[in-house]
């Protein structure tokens, strides 16, 4: 009989993955991770983590499966949030989720799963794995979920060959509303509870009180570019190769406080992000302002009017090439390459035409319609029909 070991966060998909599991006749184990436990850096007077331990026991119980607790804090801290700050100091937008999959469930996780003699690991993810031989060797395929409105593959996007191959995707061919009632007929106490909200595993945070804790707060101006600025009408020039038009088109514009017009304060360009519209607290504009771009040395935020303001979009962008990944190492693109696919910048992102081109120094992703608010420190993930073939850090 094989061994599973199933994440369980005490929501209700892994709750159901865990009674799929057992309906197929494997030994369930259910293991709830601990992620935080840092009373320096407080997050809310609640205790969501308490409460959702607690819910996965109750399930665990219910379902007749062995359950306990452990404790990641320790790398949770070093790996995702050590990190998210860095980023974000730099300027940055990171992807806690994605990282945490990699870093965390994935990795940390799956090897305590291993020690624990399991032969796999699963989770509550809305997404299909699949296998095939190619020249005596199998290949593991990452699927998109059946429930088009929840597919997670894209928090996938980071995973391995190694890592896909000792994993478990029970709930991935059926939607959320499926798996609501066989919570609800099981009487499981996670039936109706909400989907969690704020960062993976620390429960309901908000990211602005989070990081202000370790990045202190440094006023500086808000300037706000007039969507005719001269500067979205450079010249194009000629260009000698495809790479380099791939190079023009993915640079992003460098704007400087002369360029437009000083509309107020904020408290750390580093806590805003390309495209966010809240928490600018101005006032006064016809439309809503959106950030267009954030100089973190500088200490500026640049804003736009309105959704369609020429300053949030552009077409390509680059991947550098240590932080290009595949999960499909045998279509990995060689210097000179190219393949088409369809690619998304964040999450419930409708999947966009595109075209990869691989060269020297990485990979550029050019989409055959403008993007809005591509962000550095963002994944971007390519897909060919429901399979993830690979990902990368935008640069």
């Amino acid at each position: 009989m094989k061994r599973v070991i199933v994440g369980l966060s005490g929501g209700v998909d892994s709750s159901v993955a865990a009674h799929l599991l057992k309906e197929q006749g494997y030994e369930v184990i259910g293991l709830f991770m601990k992620n935080w436990h840092d009373d320096s850096v407080t997050i809310s007077n609640e205790c969501p983590w308490l409460e959702d331990s607690n819910d996965a026991m109750l399930v665990a119980d219910k379902l007749g499966i062995p359950f306990q607790v452990v404790d990641l804090s320790e790398q949770y801290k070093e790996r995702i949030v050590d990190y998210m700050f860095r980023e974000y100091k730099q300027g940055r937008t990171p992807n806690p989720d994605v990282l945490c999959n990699r870093e965390i469930k994935f990795d940390v996780f799956m090897k305590i799963a291993m020690e624990l003699g399991a032969d796999y690991v699963a989770t509550g993810h809305y997404c299909r794995k699949s296998e095939f031989d190619k020249d005596g060797k199998k290949v593991y395929q990452l699927l998109a979920g059946k429930d088009d409105n929840k597919d997670q593959s894209y928090f996938l996007c980071q995973l391995s060959q190694d890592q896909l191959e000792k994993s478990l995707f029970p709930i991935g061919e059926l939607t959320k509303p499926e798996v609501r009632k066989i919570a609800t007929e099981l009487d499981l106490v996670t039936a109706e509870k909400k989907d969690s909200q704020g960062l993976c595993f620390i429960g309901k945070v908000r990211l602005p009180e989070f990081l202000q804790q370790k990045l202190k707060p440094k006023e500086g101006i808000i300037v706000d570019i007039p969507k005719n600025s001269p500067i979205y009408d450079r010249e194009v020039p000629e260009f000698k190769d495809k790479e380099e038009e791939l190079e023009f088109n993915s640079n992003k514009i460098i704007y400087s406080k002369e360029d437009g017009k000083v509309m107020g304060k904020h408290q750390g360009a580093h806590y805003f992000t390309k495209g966010q519209r809240k928490g600018l607290a101005v006032g006064g504009t016809i439309e809503p302002l959106f950030v267009i771009d954030t100089d973190v040395n500088k200490n500026i935020i640049y804003t736009g009017e309105g959704k369609n303001h020429p300053g949030l979009y552009r077409n390509v962008l680059f991947v550098n090439k240590d932080e290009i990944h595949w999960i499909r190492q045998d279509l990995l693109l060689k210097e000179g390459g190219q393949m088409k696919v369809q690619a998304r910048i964040r999450y419930r992102q409708a999947l966009e035409n595109a075209i990869l081109y691989k060269t020297k120094n990485g990979l550029y992703v050019a989409f055959e319609n403008k993007q809005s608010a591509i962000t550095e420190g963002q994944f971007v993930a390519w897909y060919q029909e429901d399979e993830l073939l690979g990902s990368g850090v935008i640069s």
